[in-house]
């Protein structure tokens, strides 16, 4: 997840085509990333598998990434409009583009928002294993035949 979420830094999404664009390619990235976790989510649930956070811990993590993917999805318009502006710099078209630039900002600070608390759902610690938890799964003893 923190490769993404440093791809998502490290290319910037501006007002221009090239910045619908790297809209999409985000979405991409957060759509795959959302699939895995899901999956985590199910492997998880299935007997300790090492080395990954607690199910509800990804599955709300899962949460958080739809409702970026969401805020990005609605970010498209707003750059769909600005990509269009483009070099019609009438005075009409510079005022709707200040009221895309407000849209868009507010679309990609929910996306931010929503990745941070995906981020923060997965630094909780984990709990550790005591000899409480481990009492709780039972594993039964093998058979053993005897040959009459």
């Amino acid at each position: 997840m923190d490769a993404v979420i440093a791809d998502l830094r490290e290319h910037r999404i501006t007002g221009d085509g090239i910045g619908l664009f790297t809209a999409t390619r985000h979405i991409g990235l957060l759509c795959h990333l959302t699939a895995r976790m899901a999956a985590d989510v199910e492997y998880q649930l299935a007997p300790n598998i090492a080395g990954l956070p607690p199910a509800e811990a990804l599955g709300q993590t899962t949460g958080h990434l739809g409702r970026t993917i969401a805020h990005y999805t609605q970010a498209l318009a707003p750059l769909v409009a600005l990509a269009r502006t483009g070099a019609q710099a009438t005075p009409p078209k510079q005022l709707d583009a200040i009221d895309q630039h407000t849209r868009l900002r507010v679309h990609l600070d929910d996306a931010g928002q929503s990745l941070a608390a995906a981020r923060a759902c997965l630094g909780t610690p984990r709990r550790p294993v005591t000899q409480r938890t481990t009492a709780a799964i039972s594993v039964p003893a093998p058979t053993v035949r005897r040959r009459s």
